[in-house]
C-alpha cells in the first residue's frame, strides 16, 4: 500500500489524487469562467484585483503563474509587466492552460505557457520577482513541497502571493455549509452538467488549511514577512511572504 491523501473527504492513494483532480478540471475548464461568476456571485473578481493590487507588478518584472487556469492574473501581471517582462501561464491540467492560453490570445497577449507541476518547477533558482497561485494551492498534494519549490524560483526580495479559500468566520459557517454542499453541486449540475465536481470543489475547501497554518507552512518553505488578509469574511485568504 503506497501513501494516501485526501481527495476532497476520501482518502486515496496519492497517485490516484493526481488523476482525480485532473477529472475534476479538463470536465469544468469550458464552464470555468462563467461557474465562478455564479458561485461568488463575481466576488472572484474582487478578490483577485486585491491580489494583483498587493502584487505590484512593475515593467521588466518576471512573473510566474502557477494553476493559472483560465488566466485572469497572468492578464493583468503581463500588462503590467509589459513588453520587457516575462509572465508565465503554467498549470499542471492542459485542458485549463488551453483555455488560458487561448483567452491571452484572443485579446494580443503572447505570454509563455507551460504545462507543469508546481511540486517540481522547471525553473532556475532565483529567477522570479514574484511567484502567484490563486485557487490552487488546495488541490496539490504535497501543499509543502509546493510552497518550497515556490520558495526557490523566487529572487531574494521577491514575494509569493498565494489566494485561496479559508476557514470562514464563525457567524457564516452554517449558512456557508448550506451554500457550499446544496447550492454549488446543484448550480454544477445544471451550468457544468458536473455536480460531483463541484461536491469536491467544496469538500476540498473545508479539507485545505486555515489561515494561521497556512502561514506557518510559508514560513517552514523559507518565507518571511509573512501575512494574510481574510476576504469576504475568511471566506478567501490572501496570504503574502517575501524571499530575503
Amino acid at each position: 500500500m503506497g501513501n494516501t491523501t485526501h481527495f476532497g473527504y476520501k482518502t486515496v492513494e496519492e497517485h490516484e489524487k493526481v488523476h482525480k483532480v485532473a477529472e475534476v478540471f479538463h470536465s469544468v475548464a469550458n464552464k470555468y469562467d462563467v461557474m465562478n461568476d455564479l458561485m461568488s456571485a463575481g466576488l472572484h473578481r474582487v478578490w483577485k484585483t486585491f491580489t494583483i493590487a498587493k502584487a505590484a507588478i512593475r515593467p521588466g518584472h518576471k512573473v510566474l503563474d502557477i494553476a493559472a487556469g483560465t488566466g485572469d492574473l497572468t492578464r493583468a501581471f503581463a500588462r503590467q509587466a509589459g513588453p520587457q517582462g516575462e509572465v508565465w501561464l503554467t498549470d499542471i491540467n492542459e485542458s485549463m492552460l488551453r483555455v488560458g492560453r487561448d483567452r491571452l490570445l484572443n485579446e494580443g497577449l503572447l505570454t509563455p505557457c507551460a504545462l507543469c507541476d508546481a511540486e517540481n518547477l522547471p525553473f532556475p533558482d532565483n529567477y522570479f520577482d514574484r511567484v502567484s497561485v490563486a485557487f490552487g494551492l488546495r488541490n496539490m498534494t504535497h501543499k509543502d513541497r509546493a510552497l518550497q519549490q515556490m520558495q526557490r524560483v523566487l529572487k531574494p526580495g521577491g514575494r509569493l502571493l498565494v489566494l485561496e479559500f479559508s476557514k470562514v468566520a464563525a457567524p457564516l459557517q452554517k449558512p456557508y455549509d448550506v451554500y457550499s454542499f446544496s447550492v454549488l453541486p446543484w448550480l454544477g449540475a445544471k451550468i457544468a452538467g458536473d455536480a460531483d465536481s463541484y461536491r469536491y470543489l467544496a469538500e476540498s475547501i473545508r479539507m485545505h488549511p486555515d489561515q494561521e497554518t497556512l502561514k506557518k507552512m510559508m514560513e517552514d518553505a523559507g518565507l518571511e514577512r509573512v501575512e494574510y488578509f481574510n476576504l469576504s469574511a475568511g471566506v478567501v485568504a490572501l496570504h503574502t511572504g517575501v524571499k530575503l
